[in-house]
């Protein structure tokens, strides 16, 4: 399986996703499942990551697209002033919590390869009146921006996505500042995974297939040059979680189901690293520090 044939896979099912959003069984993480329960709500693991005071200011649109995982937002300690780039934004959703979080004086970068996603990101930030934020096309692999020009990245159920996550994290590396943060949100697996699993493009497209080892994602941000690594699980998935991702994926549900969610294999993790350097300092008196 080729990385053109995971890239083209991943582009084309969030493209649908966009032309569909708000349609059960739009996210990434989630099949076509129209649970209700309150544990995972009608977008399985996607479901339930954001209070409800983060989303009631935003389009239905943008929360609607959400793909995630997780809320990297409210977890990487974004402050007032600060540059934020999101790898793989989608809907728009993480980048307007961000653009919100550092105020008027910082600026929220969103990423994105899908022309669709970003039709409706940009849509989403029109609706939200966002006058801080830039929606930027290209790939996490060859970020599109200078060196040393941003404070904190995030990502929210993206660089699982990627073919080539070795490059990522040196990009990731190379557009944050000394000092800068990277805070993202992704699956990561504990324990062999089957290799069915890890051929199969359509898993690849569904946040399994491609999601590492949490020893394989610390080596591979240290080999990077970050340092401060540190892997935090959010949620271990269980069989019915797997369900939820797997139904309407052309799988045999019931075996896979078995095989991706039993022995905590597969768990959300908010994922930290630091580039080593001074942080720049925000605010008065900061040329002089």
């Amino acid at each position: 399986m080729s990385d053109i044939a995971i890239k083209e896979a991943v582009r084309e099912r969030y493209a649908e996703i966009a032309r569909n959003v708000g349609k059960p069984g739009s996210s990434c993480c989630s099949g076509s499942s129209s649970r209700t329960d309150g544990e995972r709500g009608s977008e399985g693991i996607s479901a339930n990551l954001y209070a409800d005071d983060e989303t009631r200011s935003l389009p239905q649109e943008a929360v609607a697209a959400s793909l995630g995982c997780g809320n990297p937002t409210a977890l990487a300690e974004l402050k007032e002033g600060e540059t934020v780039l999101d790898l793989g934004s989608g809907g728009g959703i993480d980048v307007l919590l961000s653009a919100r979080r550092v105020g008027p004086s910082g600026k929220a970068y969103g990423l994105d390869m899908t022309d669709d996603m970003l039709t409706l990101a940009r849509e989403n930030q029109r609706k939200a009146g966002a006058t801080n934020v830039e929606f930027l096309k290209g790939e996490i692999e060859q970020i599109p921006l200078p060196d040393n020009s941003v404070d904190v990245i995030i990502s929210n159920c993206v660089i699982n996505l990627s073919a080539d996550k070795d490059r990522v994290l040196r990009e990731a590396f190379r557009v944050l500042k000394p000092g800068g943060r990277f805070a993202v949100s992704d699956v990561v697996t504990r324990g062999a995974i089957p290799e069915r699993i890890r051929r199969d493009v359509l898993m690849w497209a569904g946040c399994v297939a491609g999601a590492l080892d949490e020893n394989d994602y610390r080596a591979k941000l240290a080999a990077a040059g970050f340092d401060a690594i540190g892997i935090e699980p959010t949620r271990v998935y269980d069989v019915e979680d797997a369900r939820s991702f797997l139904t309407g994926k052309g799988l045999d549900v019931d075996a896979m189901a078995a095989q991706v969610g039993n022995d905590a294999r597969f768990m959300s993790a908010f994922v930290r690293a630091t580039k080593p350097g001074p942080a720049v300092a925000q605010g008065p008196g900061a040329c002089c520090g």
